[in-house]
């Protein structure tokens, strides 16, 4: 598949445009003109570029990419290593950070919602990234942790009556906790996220909300994996998701 065709059929799906972004989505790095395998991650770290070079990747696909907003420019350390495993190898990178979460099909909030059995009522939050709907049925909030853990392989840590019946629930994966006050105003029994924030802990103590932080990276591999999926099943790319271990 030619590159321009695989970054246009990119963009056309997940629609960078209509996001405000903290870095630039879709081709950040330039490589091949070609491209048949892909290596799939959750963030363009150098482990995950050793492997792409490994598997003589063409792209390397994430959702944390380079080039955020305020940080220093300046290419050197581990940016000029990265960059230079990447320009070396002629590997092309392509990122979608906000539109990777949003996706309503493919993004990582929908993927919680459709592989945990969620059902989706609405969005919220900054440009409706995060999502609030309810469970089949009450759930003691033990047993979603339970859930969550089997899904994401790695517990939850959960803040709140673990007893406490769990129907209505928002989510947003990855650095959210800024969310919860907006999850909290909606009348949800729980909120899940990736991460957490000292004030988080007395949000939900004190209103009885409980709030589990789930794991920035664990949060976040269902959307690239399941673009992964995609894109092996509709153009028979050689499509890989490779997981770098990261505990928060």
């Amino acid at each position: 598949m030619k590159r321009e065709d695989f970054v246009e059929y990119l963009d056309g799906l997940l629609q960078p445009g209509n996001f405000r972004d903290y870095c630039p989505n879709g081709l950040q790095v330039e490589g091949r003109g070609e491209i048949h395998c892909v290596v799939a991650g959750v963030t363009a770290s150098q482990a995950l570029l050793d492997a792409a070079v490994a598997r003589n990747a063409d792209a390397v696909l994430v959702h944390h990419g380079y080039f955020w907003k305020g940080e220093d420019g300046r290419i050197t350390g581990i940016r000029k290593k990265r960059l230079g495993t990447l320009l070396n190898h002629d590997i092309n990178l392509l990122a979608y950070h906000l539109p990777l979460d949003a996706h309503p099909d493919l993004g990582n909030n929908a993927q919680f919602a459709s592989q945990l059995g969620w059902q989706p009522d609405g969005q919220f939050g900054d440009q409706n990234i995060a999502c609030f709907g309810h469970l089949p049925a009450d759930s003691a909030a033990a047993e979603v942790g339970s859930q969550l853990a089997a899904l994401l392989g790695r517990a939850p840590l959960i803040i709140g009556d673990e007893a406490r019946p769990i129907r209505r629930i928002a989510w947003c994966s990855g650095g959210a906790q800024s969310y919860f006050e907006q999850a909290i105003a909606l009348g949800v029994d729980a909120y899940v996220s990736g991460e957490i924030s000292e004030q988080t802990v007395h949000l939900a103590r004190e209103n009885g909300v409980v709030y589990f932080a789930a794991g920035h990276h664990a949060t976040e591999r269902l959307g690239v994996q399941a673009l992964a999926r995609h894109l092996a099943q509709d153009f028979g790319l050689a499509c890989e998701f490779v997981d770098i271990d990261n505990p928060v």
